[in-house]
Order: structure tokens, then C-alpha cells, then sequence
């Protein structure tokens, strides 16, 4: 397990159990994260918004909570960022554009952000979206390197968390903008199964693309988050490793030919861990129809974004960065009849990437196509594009660091609707790598 800051190592589940064993309080929690604000926010940019007196009358309320023998389970107490496209009660919903700040309406929360409050979080602000969740760069820095993207479109999230600003986040992915960000920040990220978890009160980019999901230090603490925000909470997941080491499918083609070496070494010694730990590792061909998979996701995200943004674009588009600019021009000038072929493609690659898994419980590839590159772009969301296409859920687990000392991370990709075997079989996998980390 990669650790940014060696002096802190917050999870949920760590603070959750400091919180009832009484060595530490909701409000010291909350201290700790606004003392690492005040020293990184200036270099690392990201935050959008911090509520701290609201807060801290929210931490104060837990505590006392507490003391009454209130507990409303492990986010109790926790503070969180929100990404700046989710509506948070009395915040603007800027989405990573000034000018469209300038005419939003204080908000009200959206379901997810409903609750995770409900569940006991502190919500301390909204975090930095490159503008409307697309591909411009953030302001935000990569903590590990200020020279390096953070990526995108989850930018503040992942360095919020990677730095301990908060214990937890929440992100979305449209084709890459949870696994990549957490991937180039050092953290675990995971992307729902398409559909589990609510899009109201989320600012749109492309309807059958579009996922929220948890950002967060490790994979049991994704699990914590998704089991809250997930619109049907799963009852029998336990939040634990799987108890047999899972059966784990290596796939290739496209995630050899566009990973960089250090990607697919980093996948490579995973796979050799896990090996050693007791995982079944097969090699597992892909469709023969997934070669055409990022032509046609980025037919369908051009097409839904124009959509989108059609009334604003048109009124304004200057209000509008070069990148998200060109993605809605491109939707605009595609003909239906290839948007029908697109949709098309992705219900039938829907259901032929199941058969990857007649013999497997998870699949892994590279989290991204190397390390963070220059801050100039959000880098390749290549490895990540396919699964947002087919709605499959993953996990991102950072493994080991570049060649010139960047995060890298395998992804584990599971079957759709299947997250929770998917986590189980994370927590396993994040287990074994951390084990090979600390053996003599």
C-alpha cells in the first residue's frame, strides 16, 4: 500500500473504531483534517467550497450524539468532500465553471449526499471537477508531484484524500474520472455497477455513461461508502475479505497495447502476489468485438454531452473550456444513425463481456496507462472507458510507485451488478499486496 504522508494513515474504519473505543472525537477528527486544509489547500488547490463552521456544529452534534448512544454506524463523525457536480445544501453546484456559477441557485442535497448525512457524515465542502466533468485540466495539483496531473475529472477528491484534507470523498466517472484520479493520487477508487447508485441532483454529462462512486485510502473503506450510497444497500455483504482467494482472469489485447511498460509490470507483479497467495490466475480473451469499445464510448459521450448542454452552448459557448468545447461540437455534427450504432454495440458488448467471467470471479488489467503524465492533460482513460461503457463495477488498488516515483494501481473488474463480490474479492487482493510490501 502506497502512503503519501507516512505520519497519517486515516480510514474510515480506523477512525470509526478510535471513535467508539473514545481516543479521538468526532471534532478532533475534524481538526486534523481542517490543520492539513490550512497546510496544503495553497500548493494542491482542492477545494471549491469549505463549510467549516457548518462542519463543526455538525462534528459537535456527532460527539454529543454519541454520548447518548446515538451511533449511526462507521461514517458517524467522518468528514467527506463532495464533488463539485453533486448539489449540497447551501452550496452553489458549479461543476467546474465560473460562468456557470454565476446564475446557479444555492442547493438542496442530492440523494447521495442525503445519505451519507443520514449515515452520520460531516460534509466539509465541495471539491475541484475539471469543467462539467469532462477533460480540460484542474487547477488542482498531484500531490505527489505539482508538476503532474492530479487527473480528471475527480481531481480535488483524489488529492483531498491523498492528503488527508478529508478521510473520504465522493467522484464520478463518465470514462475514467475515479479510477484515474485515484490511480495518479495514490488512493483505492471504485466505479458502481452502472445504475446502483442515483444520478439525481448530479450534473449530467452523459446519461448511459455517467457513475458516482467512492474515493477513499483503502478498498474496505469503498465498501463502506458504496453500502451507504448505493440505492439498494446490500445486507448480506459483511465488509470483509473474501474468505477463498478469488479466481482472477488476466485480460490483454487493448490494456497491453496502450499500457506503458511500467502499467503492465505493475499488473504483472500483482499477478504474481496474488499467485503466491493462493489466487487461480487465467489468462481470459476479450469479445471480438471490443476492439471498436473507445471509438464508440466516445460516440456516445460526444452525442449525450451536446445534449446536455445544447440550450446553454447555444446561448454562450465561450462559457465553455477548449476541450468540453470541442466534445459537444463533435456530438453536434454526429449523425444519428451512428449514435443508434453506438448504443447498440454497448447492449451487445453488455452482454457478451459477461461470458469473460464463465470461470472467474474478477477480472484485472491496468488502472490507467502509466503514471501521472504533465499537467498539460488528465492523461488516457483508456484502461477505464470500456468499463464505463459496459457498466461493469471496479476497483482501483495502488500497488507500487514509477520508475520515477508516481502511484500505479491495478483494477479489478467485476460483473455487473456484482460489487460486492467484486469488494470482497478487492479487500482480498489489497491484503495480499500490502503483505508482499511489508515482507523482509
Amino acid at each position: 500500500m502506497l502512503h503519501l504522508f507516512p505520519e497519517f494513515d486515516e480510514t474510515i474504519h480506523g477512525c470509526s473504531a478510535a471513535l467508539r473505543a473514545k481516543t479521538t472525537s468526532c471534532v478532533e477528527l475534524l481538526d486534523r483534517c481542517l490543520a492539513r486544509i490550512d497546510q496544503w489547500e495553497t500548493s494542491i488547490h482542492a477545494w471549491v467550497s469549505i463549510d467549516r463552521e457548518t462542519a463543526r456544529q455538525t462534528a459537535y452534534e456527532r460527539d454529543r450524539e454519541l454520548a447518548d448512544g446515538h451511533d449511526r454506524g462507521p461514517l458517524h463523525g467522518i468528514p467527506l468532500g463532495i464533488k463539485d457536480i453533486f448539489d449540497v445544501s447551501g452550496h452553489v453546484t458549479a461543476a467546474g465553471s465560473t460562468a456557470w456559477a454565476a446564475h446557479q441557485p444555492k442547493a438542496r442535497d442530492c440523494p447521495v449526499v442525503s445519505r451519507l448525512r443520514d449515515a452520520g457524515a460531516v460534509i466539509l465542502g465541495k471539491t475541484v471537477t475539471t469543467q462539467f466533468a469532462c477533460f480540460d485540466p484542474p487547477v488542482t495539483r498531484n500531490p505527489w508531484n505539482r508538476n503532474h496531473t492530479p487527473g480528471g475529472s475527480s481531481s480535488g477528491s483524489a488529492a483531498a484524500v491523498a492528503t488527508g484534507m478529508c478521510v473520504a470523498a465522493i467522484g464520478s466517472q463518465t470514462g475514467g474520472s475515479i479510477t484515474r484520479p485515484s490511480t495518479y493520487c495514490g488512493i483505492a477508487g471504485c466505479k458502481p455497477s452502472y445504475g446502483t447508485v442515483s444520478l439525481r441532483g448530479v450534473v449530467a454529462v452523459a446519461e448511459h455513461l455517467d457513475h458516482p462512486g467512492p474515493m477513499a485510502r483503502c478498498v474496505t473503506d469503498l465498501a463502506i461508502l458504496l453500502n451507504v450510497i448505493r440505492d439498494s444497500p446490500d445486507a448480506a455483504f459483511t465488509g470483509s475479505a473474501a474468505e477463498i482467494p478469488p479466481r482472477i482472469g488476466w485480460i490483454h489485447g487493448l490494456f497491453d497495447e496502450m499500457a506503458d511498460d511500467d502499467a503492465t509490470a505493475a499488473v504483472a507483479s500483482a499477478v504474481k502476489t496474488l499467485s503466491a497467495a493462493g489466487a487461480t490466475i487465467a489468462d481470459v480473451p476479450l469479445p471480438h468485438d471490443f476492439d471498436s469499445v473507445l471509438e464508440q464510448h466516445g460516440i456516445i459521450m460526444a452525442v449525450e454531452a451536446a445534449h446536455t448542454h445544447r440550450d446553454h452552448f447555444a446561448a454562450d459557448p465561450n462559457d465553455y473550456s477548449p476541450a468540453v468545447r470541442d466534445l459537444i461540437e463533435r456530438g453536434m455534427a454526429t449523425v444519428q444513425r451512428h449514435y443508434m450504432a453506438a448504443l447498440d454495440h454497448r447492449q451487445q458488448l453488455c452482454g457478451g463481456i459477461g461470458n469473460c467471467f464463465a470461470d472467474v470471479d474478477v477480472l484485472i488489467c491496468p488502472a490507467t496507462t502509466g503514471p501521472a503524465p504533465d499537467r498539460s492533460t488528465t492523461g488516457s482513460p483508456a484502461m477505464n472507458s470500456p468499463f464505463s461503457y459496459t457498466g461493469l463495477p471496479t476497483v482501483s488498488i495502488p500497488t507500487q510507485c514509477s520508475a520515477n516515483g508516481l502511484p500505479l494501481a491495478v483494477q479489478l473488474v467485476g460483473r455487473i451488478g456484482a460489487d460486492s463480490t467484486l469488494l470482497e474479492s478487492a479487500i482480498w487482493c489489497e491484503s495480499q499486496i500490502a503483505a508482499a510490501d511489508c515482507a523482509p
